[in-house]
């Protein structure tokens, strides 16, 4: 069981486009080292117009482009120019090879299979590439034409070499490689299209040189994977770096923020005190006079009635008084109270006058810090 579930978690996380969400079919490996099927990445160029004017492929993952060698072909072609992935392709046939021998426990008759019967299969015959029942084994040994095939367990199947026969004559095994050709070739093949060519190997013979070849491939494709590995980590480690950079700058950039709106909110504080301190003056000077005013009224009244009474009365000495107080009177009020206005200097009005452009300015001027950008030189 923790076996097939880490197969499982292969498959999806290095095995599964993030496309279509199935096993790689013919995966192509971008710039930016993201795989995707070729037909994926057809149909996700064809959504995306700007990638077509600008003649690129834009990853789905992270978005980084990728250069098409050729871009006056078709739209549909670009994807084809695509290096494919031969280790991913390698690690999807691994993986096929895997499962399919852990179902070789489970496997039916495939000739059974088409007779619509379902019976268990014990053997294998690579050359017809079926599994066979007991009695289709037995069928299958004493049929004429195939007496010479070699059958074995089906466990062994996947170690069994696979015969490709020639697309031309169907009966003929591919055995040969012709260099000056560079095709792969049947006898037959050979005899008829290769007579004139000069160096004609088996398959066989070059099993050593290939593997040499596919093994130095194999060497140079590891290195490039520590090279990737390390890019990776390093990157990561940018991530997690730039996030507290960029946390601790947020906090920062608020603080500093929030200590100038103190600031402006502590000048707010002084002038809205300094203002309710003078209205407050300018409203005790003005119902100050407003109360003197009302005594000065109070006397003139009293002046009035008495001025009256001296005139209507039949007595000439009450008239004699009024004039002899007129006369010689004290001081007036009026003179008191200019007196004492011109010893205190009295406001005459409050306003307030918004330095609207100053504030504007000095706003615009203001710096709370600098953000400095560093680039790195193209690798």
């Amino acid at each position: 069981m923790a076996t097939a579930g880490l197969e499982r978690k292969v498959k999806d996380n290095f095995l599964t486009c993030s496309i279509c969400l199935e096993m790689y079919t013919d995966p192509c490996t971008l710039r930016c080292d993201h795989t995707f099927c070729r037909k994926c990445v057809t149909s996700y160029i064809q959504t995306r117009p700007d990638a077509v004017q600008s003649k690129t492929i834009p990853c789905p993952n992270c978005r980084q482009d990728t250069k098409v060698p050729h871009p006056s072909r078709p739209v549909e072609e670009w994807a084809g120019q695509i290096k494919p992935s031969i280790v991913i392709q390698g690690l999807i046939d691994t993986y096929r090879s895997e499962v399919a021998v852990q179902e070789t426990s489970s496997t039916c008759c495939t000739i059974c299979q088409q007779l619509g019967e379902t019976t268990l299969g014990v053997l294998w015959c690579p050359e017809c590439e079926v599994a066979l029942c007991d009695k289709c084994v037995k069928t299958h040994r004493v049929t004429p034409t195939l007496l010479k095939h070699d059958l074995c367990d089906l466990s062994s199947r996947s170690k069994v070499k696979r015969r490709i026969m020639c697309t031309e004559h169907k009966s003929n095994r591919v055995e040969f490689h012709c260099q000056d050709c560079g095709k792969a070739a049947c006898q037959t093949c050979c005899i008829i299209y290769h007579r004139a060519c000069k160096t004609v190997v088996t398959i066989e013979s070059m099993k050593p040189r290939m593997k040499a070849a596919l093994m130095e491939k194999r060497l140079g494709m590891e290195k490039r994977l520590k090279v990737r590995s390390k890019k990776v980590d390093i990157r990561n480690e940018k991530l997690e770096s730039n996030s507290r950079i960029t946390k601790s700058a947020v906090q920062n950039i608020r603080l500093i923020c929030q200590t100038a709106i103190n600031k402006i909110k502590q000048k707010e504080t002084q002038l809205l005190d300094e203002l309710n301190n003078t209205s407050q003056t300018y409203v005790g000077q003005l119902r100050a006079d407003v109360k003197l005013e009302e005594i000065e009224m109070q006397m003139y009244r009293q002046h009035c009635e008495f001025i009256h009474q001296a005139l209507v009365s039949d007595c000439e000495m009450d008239l004699y008084d009024a004039y002899q107080v007129w006369e010689t009177g004290a001081v007036e009020m009026e003179d008191v109270r200019d007196t004492e206005a011109a010893e205190t200097r009295r406001i005459d009005d409050v306003i307030f006058t918004p330095d609207t452009d100053n504030v504007l300015k000095a706003l615009d001027n203001l710096q709370f810090g600098k953000i400095d950008v560093t680039y790195q030189d193209q690798e």
